[in-house]
């Protein structure tokens, strides 16, 4: 049995749940099919899917055909929603990116097709609504070919059985020296011709694309059954077991479920399964495993390499986390820049509504919930405002407490301009630790990195672990407007510790001190989102639009003229360009196009103003301190950070 596991993608409103719906109904999922405005399809069963619309949370669908076991994903095309989007794609085996044959490519397609190329998902293209007035297959193909990939294949020349016409087989052997030789040689082989197709398809050499429409249900199970021939996996099941977390949901009745990807190797119910990072693995046993199909699940005994199931047991797993023989953990592209506060009645206690969204972030680590004991608040990071909206609904729904949420702002972060070094001393009565740091810029968007330069006759293994742990167990405040540091490297130099008085929390402390004091004495920097975006406009609105970015303190390339209209590239800030689109949309009367990416942080346009809005006082965060702390006498003193160096009790290390 091969196990292939397919994920739909698209722009919202380009049809892809419509899409899915027929698919599953061919596939004798389902008796009836549902249409998304009569708010009945199987896989958006979500209330607030039907109130609004569109795919907020990623469906799955599960069938047999042609011997083959098949997982369809259907993820959310509205860009509020795109890490549950991102969190699917890492588990597919291949994607369909659907796109409107009227509208052709919209903001967010580039947007798929980027993560897609970043995970090497094989992917196809269905052209769709070619029963609309101004529908133009032939034109989102030349569209396809500017702005995704020039190595998309109309596949319409490939018939159910296999067979190629004429300018499908010449197309081909024209991208391939080995089947252009053996089509001079012998002519056409049905089998060659379809395996080097497959194996191109594989290996993203080539993106095939088909058409139709389907609402109604035209060319979907031609387009099907094609895509079945040109499919394959090679999951092995005969190793050790090693497995992707995607998504972690949590039920009614509080239980936690887990949903995973075989990618290797079996696994059996009551097995104990390790996961989590190289320093910190957990082993925990499986306690019940499924098979889903929409929200409907089969309980099961075992699973195989290649498989999409569930298990209950598995407490603390994260989403992105390798389990058994993987241990790394997946990185995401879709990272939200605004940050907005959570706001509910006072007769509610804040620890109540803290653990609800402990719940949320569980199942959606983009939230990246906060909570600041200080001001008793919990703010959450998001994407947009549409999500705001729809986590409100579902606090109220799940929950049954009505929250809002405070205007988003703009997520900002810090880092510095030159290497220094840090120096944190711990030492109150029958406590002692010391830790020695250097501290580097970093390359922009690489985050806080560590290296260790510590040797073991200063710290033992243990401790130097204890520093490089709390150095990234949580994010450090910066000086200017206490946003996250990012983009810095730390080493640890060395340190000490005191056979007797040495305990838990006091390498903590003195890890904390240290790079806050190295922060002190170096000059830092405020960063903020960045955008990527290309903008297709009639070329008597081009002016205006590089007048727009030069004021919105963007950059750009000449603009590119093609046919009446213009397409301009270039980056700027979310703060001035988040709300481009709609004035954009305004003066161009519609026929303007916007395509938006986050592209992570570079320097604060207005630094100096951002601080001041901030108002951040690096000396009463109660989180943090530059002090060290000495003992003399039985008794504990402080010493400020510009007097701590000449206090240290090691010897003071200026060099890597």
């Amino acid at each position: 049995m091969l196990y292939k596991t397919i994920g739909l993608v698209a722009h919202v409103d380009a049809g892809k749940t419509t899409f899915s719906e027929q698919l599953l109904y061919h596939a004798k999922v389902i008796k009836e099919r549902g249409r998304v405005d009569h708010k009945d399809t199987f896989l958006d069963d979500h209330t607030i899917e039907k109130e609004r619309g569109i795919t907020v949370f990623s469906g799955q669908a599960t069938f047999t055909y042609n011997q083959s076991t098949y997982y369809v994903l259907d993820t959310p095309g509205h860009v509020d929603f795109s890490p549950e989007m991102e969190r699917s794609i890492q588990v597919m085996d291949y994607a369909i990116i659907i796109i409107s044959g009227v509208e052709g490519i919209e903001g967010h397609t580039e947007t798929v097709w980027q993560l897609l190329r970043k995970h090497q998902v094989p992917t196809f293209f269905f052209i769709n609504k070619t029963d609309r007035v101004g529908a133009d297959v032939n034109r989102v193909m030349e569209e396809i070919r500017l702005h995704l990939s020039n190595k998309v294949m109309d596949l319409s020349g490939l018939s159910q059985e296999g067979e190629m016409g004429d300018s499908l087989i010449e197309s081909l052997a024209e991208r391939d020296e080995q089947l252009l030789e053996a089509y001079l040689t012998n002519g056409y082989d049905q089998q060659l011709w379809l395996q080097t197709l497959k194996n191109k398809i594989k290996k993203n050499e080539l993106f095939p694309c088909g058409y139709g429409a389907a609402i109604q249900d035209e060319g979907i199970q031609e387009f099907f059954t094609v895509l079945d021939q040109l499919t394959e996996s090679a999951y092995s099941d005969k190793d050790v077991f090693a497995g992707r977390v995607y998504k972690v949901r949590y039920e009614d009745n509080g239980n936690r479920v887990t949903f995973i990807k075989a990618l290797r190797g079996k696994l059996s119910i009551r097995e104990q399964v390790n996961y989590g990072n190289e320093a910190q693995r957990k082993l925990e046993k499986v306690t019940q495993m499924r098979v889903y199909n929409g929200h409907a699940y089969e309980n099961v005994g075992y699973v195989e390499a290649g498989q999409l199931f569930a298990v209950t047991g598995l407490s603390l797993a994260q989403v992105g986390d390798g389990l058994g023989a993987i241990s790394d953990k997946t990185t995401y592209d879709m990272i939200p820049t605004l940050k907005s506060k959570v706001i509910f009645d006072n007769g509610i206690h804040v620890k109540e509504v803290l653990q609800i969204f402990n719940i949320l972030d569980a199942e959606d680590p983009s939230l990246h919930v906060e909570w600041d004991d200080y001001f008793q608040d919990i703010h959450i990071r998001v994407m947009g405002v549409i999500q705001l909206e729809v986590l409100a609904k579902i606090v109220m729904e799940r929950f049954k407490i009505d929250v809002s949420f405070g205007e988003p702002k703009i997520l900002y972060k810090e880092t510095i301009e030159a290497p220094v070094n840090g120096y944190g001393h711990y030492e109150p009565l029958k406590h002692y630790a010391e830790v020695h740091l250097l501290i580097e810029p970093a390359e922009r968007n690489s985050g806080l990195l560590f290296e260790n330069k510590c040797h073991p006759n200063d710290l033992s293994i243990g401790q130097q672990n204890l520093v490089h742990q709390h150095l990234l167990e949580r994010q450090h405040h910066g000086l200017l407007t206490g946003s996250p540091i990012t983009d810095i490297k730390v080493t640890l130099l060395t340190g000490r510790a005191h056979n007797k008085h040495t305990s838990g929390g006091d390498f903590r402390e003195a890890t904390y001190r240290a790079l806050r004091q190295g922060l002190e004495k170096v000059r830092n920097i405020v960063l903020e989102p960045f955008y990527a975006f290309k903008i297709k406009v009639e070329t008597d609105h081009i002016g205006r639009v590089m007048s727009d970015i030069q004021q919105a303190h963007g950059t750009f390339e000449s603009p590119e003229v093609i046919g009446n209209y213009s397409v301009i590239t270039g980056r700027a800030p979310v703060a001035t360009w988040m709300h481009y689109s709609t004035e954009l949309a305004s003066f161009t009367h519609g026929k303007g196009t916007i395509q938006l990416r986050f592209i992570g942080y570079e320097y604060c346009h207005n630094q100096e103003e951002t601080i001041q809005l901030k108002s951040y006082d690096k000396d009463a965060d109660p989180k943090y301190t530059s002090t060290s702390i000495f003992c003399s006498k039985g008794k504990g003193y402080k010493v400020p950070w510009y007097k701590a160096e000449e206090h240290m009790h090691c010897t003071i290390n200026l060099t890597k």
